[in-house]
């Protein structure tokens, strides 16, 4: 048997984290049995489809290496790979239930149905609906047709037994068939719903293990209903334990932001996106600026591996200890064996944690790569390729070193290098520059730098020393107001490794320009 998963979104919203999870885990079973994954655009609900959130879909998942064998874009031998493209075949499936006895029409109206939900919860009883309403034959149909009514199909589910299933998750799970209602799998107009649709397009597609969130669990009983009612073999089922909040077993909801952004454990990631944001232009109030949205890391800067190993962590481990793994280790130790069914909770401090594993470990090249786009967008590079501005981010980017988290934060730290003056933070003028005694220190040290060779670190670490010891004060009465002087903030590079790259002359001339502001 050819190992055959899917990930099937809908397009009613942006790329979430959990629905990330969900793909990686079908993409990475497939890869390990060396079968197919396939996309498919579950857009059956037309009154909540998006239209621009579709792309957002498919460009989250490219980022993430998370490819597809078979979907839009791609192609393959099953399509059309949109649901609503396949409403033939999931009509003529509505019909083969009704035919075999397995569906029914039913010409209850809502304020019917309602009355019946309404009693049964004065009984203190489950709500399952009496059929009062259905019609077996055509005469029923055709007499309460007559009476103005319009029908819709329902499954005809039994009402006694057990559905019984074995869960690569959870293990064995029951279902009651009493507990389950006649659920609608065709409306009014002939459209049909998600349940038929999917379970159809699963057989179609030849999907063999249907991976996909607890959720869904719930769904199980009427969809292996459907399918073995048209004569299909059950897929293999697993049930993925939820993503939840940090700290809780609440499902992770893109719909609770201001709650998100009062967890300090999300305020420390949100404010450091909302920085990056300010520089390039970003709406901090768009939908996708959200940590529990994929775009929200692709736009501030994360490693794409580094989502994907963090996330392959939520709800599964290979052992107590090893936490990192590259794409080919996860493949080949991936496992549904190994999956707990308990629910993940999210958490933006781990993630961090695992970013800056890789952003520290990646080489000196690729960071630029990652990070010139930034500087582009914040225009502060206008040609990328230039030989000076190359040298320049280079040289950066070493002397920030582990500094640099996300590849957004070179703005933070390229910023004063790659303009002819520093804007001078307000605060950190005030608190280094303007203090009692700072202008002669800062000229002594300027003094200094005019005669230094070579201008390079070291050489400029003892000038500075020798300063302050023949003043008799601290050498952060210096340090940090030169450091103001040069870049016009408190943060970046080290002080020495800023004047290296700036070099003597526009060191000099910044230190000059900032001592009228010095105390």
């Amino acid at each position: 048997m050819t190992v055959r998963t899917r990930f099937a979104p809908s397009p009613t919203g942006y790329l979430h984290i959990g629905g990330v999870r969900t793909a990686l885990f079908n993409w990475l079973f497939a890869r390990q049995h060396g079968g197919q994954f396939i996309l498919r655009i579950d857009d059956t609900d037309v009154a909540r489809n998006v239209d621009e959130a579709l792309q957002p879909i498919l460009d989250g998942l490219h980022w993430l290496g998370i490819d597809w064998d078979e979907g839009p874009g791609v192609g393959g031998p099953h399509a059309p790979y949109f649901q609503s493209q396949r409403s033939d075949r999931h009509r003529a499936a509505a019909e083969r239930l009704l035919v075999s006895g397995h569906a029914y029409r039913d010409f209850a109206t809502p304020e019917e149905l309602d009355a019946e939900r309404k009693a049964a919860q004065a009984a203190g009883i489950p709500f399952i609906y009496s059929r009062r309403f259905a019609a077996f034959d055509e005469a029923t149909a055709s007499h309460f047709a007559a009476e103005g009514r319009s029908s819709v199909v329902r499954l005809k589910m039994p009402r006694e037994g057990a559905l019984v299933i074995d869960d690569a998750v959870r293990g064995r799970v029951e279902f009651a068939w009493e507990r389950e209602q006649d659920h609608v799998i065709q409306r009014a107009d002939s459209s049909c719903l998600y349940h038929l649709a999917s379970v159809v397009d699963d057989h179609d597609l030849e999907i063999t293990h249907v991976i996909r969130a607890e959720e869904h669990l719930s769904n199980t009983p009427r969809q292996a209903f459907i399918a073995l009612s048209l004569g299909y073999q059950l897929p293999a089922y697993a049930h993925l334990p939820l993503v939840a909040e940090p700290g809780s077993r609440t499902k992770l909801s893109k719909r609770k932001l201001a709650q998100y952004l009062k967890n300090n454990d999300f305020k420390q990631v949100m404010d450091h996106g909302l920085q990056i944001a300010a520089r390039i232009g970003l709406a901090p109030e768009a939908d996708t600026f959200n940590p529990v949205i994929v775009d929200f890391y692709r736009e501030v800067g994360y490693l794409p591996w580094a989502i994907d190993n963090y996330l392959s962590l939520l709800g599964w481990s290979y052992d107590d200890k090893t936490e990192f793994f590259s794409r080919e280790e996860l493949v080949e130790k991936f496992s549904l064996a190994r999956i707990n069914s308990s629910p993940a909770s999210f958490d933006p401090k781990k993630l961090w944690a695992v970013q800056d594993h890789y952003m520290t470990a990646l080489p000196t090249d690729e960071k630029m790569s990652l990070m010139m786009p930034f500087l582009v967008k914040a225009g502060l590079v206008s040609d990328p390729a230039a030989p000076e501005t190359l040298a320049t981010v280079r040289k950066v980017i070493e002397a920030a070193g582990d500094r640099l988290k996300v590849a957004g934060d070179i703005l933070a730290y390229a910023d004063f290098f790659l303009v002819d003056s520093p804007s001078m933070d307000e605060a950190a003028v005030k608190q280094r520059l303007a203090k009692a005694g700072t202008t002669p220190l800062v000229a002594a040290y300027a003094a200094a730098l005019r005669g230094i060779e070579p201008f390079e670190p070291a050489p400029l670490e003892a000038a500075l020393k020798q300063v302050v010891e023949e003043a008799g004060v601290k050498v952060g009465d210096l340090i940090h107001a030169v450091r103001v002087a040069v870049t016009g903030k408190t943060v970046g590079p080290g002080l020495y490794d800023c004047l290296a790259i700036l070099g003597r002359e526009k060191s000099l001339a910044r230190i000059d320009a900032a001592l009228p502001l010095c105390g």
